[in-house]
């Protein structure tokens, strides 16, 4: 038995669905640039919209690259890549942690927040005041050597220089990033179980 031969309005009806869908196609990527043009200016980050986080520098580390061996970062500090196994504890310091362990806890969710060491100590209190209204809990507050700026705000993949502990975007910085969602592994990990691993003279 031969199988029902395709009719000419047949054709026809699929041809003119082919062509709707098309269209519509057409309209939904129309729509989603006249969207796009309507939006306000965007951030550092491709997914923030707030316009005072322009200056946010953004990375694409992938996380799990585990090394026990010393690790030269591009970035001072650094916001992610290759990192030790171990963990360094969350709070403050008084002098500078490991880099390669604490870009662990940059994977687990942390937010690190660095200044040049000889900053007064209301503005290290006042950022550590900041930091402790953090809902996740995750904060690592520290001296570091060589900032390329009074100030410097990092989780995974974001970084943004500040002008001092006074600066106005740290908060807004803190509202976008502080649930740690740009880390890999910040929905199951913490700093519980973290060491306090400091840097050496020669290998911060």
């Amino acid at each position: 038995m031969s199988s029902p031969t395709t009719t000419q309005p047949d054709r026809s009806r699929a041809k003119r669905i082919i062509i709707l869908v098309g269209l519509l196609v057409l309209i939904a990527a129309l729509g989603f640039q006249l969207y796009r043009a309507s939006r306000p200016p965007k951030g550092g980050d491709p997914h923030t919209d707030n316009p005072a986080l322009k200056a946010v520098k953004t990375y694409d580390f992938a996380g799990g690259e585990h090394t026990g061996d010393p690790v030269k970062y591009a970035e001072t500090p650094p916001a992610g890549g290759p990192h030790d196994p171990v963990w360094d504890r969350c709070g403050a310091y008084d002098a500078p942690p490991r880099n390669e362990n604490v870009v662990h806890d940059l994977e687990h969710g942390t937010v690190w927040v660095t200044y040049r060491p000889g900053l007064a100590a209301a503005d290290v209190q006042s950022l550590q005041t900041e930091l402790e209204g953090l809902k996740s809990g995750k904060w690592i507050l520290s001296p570091y050597p060589g900032l390329p700026a009074p100030v410097v705000v990092t989780v995974w993949n974001a970084q943004l220089d500040l002008t001092g502990a006074d600066d106005p975007r740290l908060p807004t910085f803190l509202d976008v990033y502080g649930d740690g969602h740009t880390g890999p592994e910040a929905a199951f990990a913490s700093c519980e179980g973290g060491k306090e691993i400091m840097a050496s003279p020669d290998h911060p």
